[in-house]
């Protein structure tokens, strides 16, 4: 199995990585290490594979039912749940050491924060809607509710494996909604694209960028890879249409 640890300012004591599609027992169109439960692969190679991921955690990984949605899980939201029910949520955050947060990935953009002290963290699944409506904005919100002393100032942010600019394909609707949404700049995240009136290719490390440094959080590293193009190690949506899931791991170490 290889994972992929991210380059970033975060303390020692915030832990974090990413799976790829190798090292686990599911087949094709799945192939291998494929973490979703939700996308039509054989429940038990999905079981098989996340006991495979959980030997490389310290407790069992809080896994989220995502929506696209910009609710937030937080570590009181969860006590509430009665008998293991699942987890609604594109994002979360914890304060409690050994609590591990997971997202789940397979083109959308996976987002690791944490104080720069370590003594809280969050995870984001972020794709284009979920970035316009503001998943990384209430996601920092969170964060620091559960540490009143701390400003966006205080958080770095890391961002994972997702489609890259070059393979994101949106139309002018896209452009619009985030333009709506105060995006003062669209030209930076937003290329016409040649021969296809109307359609873009879309930079969604930039707009997630953008959206950190407005809300104060300019420590922001990663960013470099593309699912669709890195077949060997990503599932991706886009490129595949029937796939499997990455996911995206982080916890604070006692």
């Amino acid at each position: 199995m290889r994972l992929i640890s991210p380059q970033w300012s975060a303390p020692s004591i915030t832990h974090a990585f990413i799976t790829t599609r190798s090292g686990g027992l599911s087949r094709a169109p799945y192939e291998s290490l494929n973490l979703g439960d939700h996308v039509g692969d054989d429940f038990a190679k999905v079981i098989g594979n996340r006991k495979i991921v959980r030997s490389h955690v310290p407790s069992e990984p809080f896994w989220l039912t995502q929506t696209h949605s910009t609710k937030v899980s937080t570590p009181l939201s969860r006590q509430d749940l009665q008998g293991g029910d699942p987890i609604t949520a594109d994002a979360s955050v914890t304060n409690v050491p050994n609590e591990v947060l997971a997202i789940l990935t397979a083109d959308c953009l996976p987002i690791f924060f944490s104080s720069k002290d370590g003594c809280v963290i969050g995870a984001a699944h972020a794709g284009w809607r979920g970035l316009c409506a503001g998943v990384i904005e209430n996601t920092a919100s969170e964060m620091l509710n559960l540490s009143p002393g701390l400003s966006p100032k205080d958080l770095v942010a890391w961002l994972g494996p997702a489609i890259g600019p070059e393979s994101f394909e949106v139309g002018a609707d896209v452009v619009k909604a985030f333009q709506d949404a105060g995006l003062s700049d669209p030209s930076k995240a937003f290329k016409t694209i040649e021969n296809k009136s109307g359609k873009y290719l879309a930079d969604i490390y930039q707009l997630a960028r953008d959206r950190l440094n407005i809300l104060g959080i300019t420590d922001i590293s990663g960013g470099g890879h593309c699912t669709v193009k890195e077949g060997q190690d990503f599932f991706s949506y886009r490129r595949d249409g029937k796939t499997g899931r990455f996911a995206s791991f982080i916890w604070i170490s006692k």
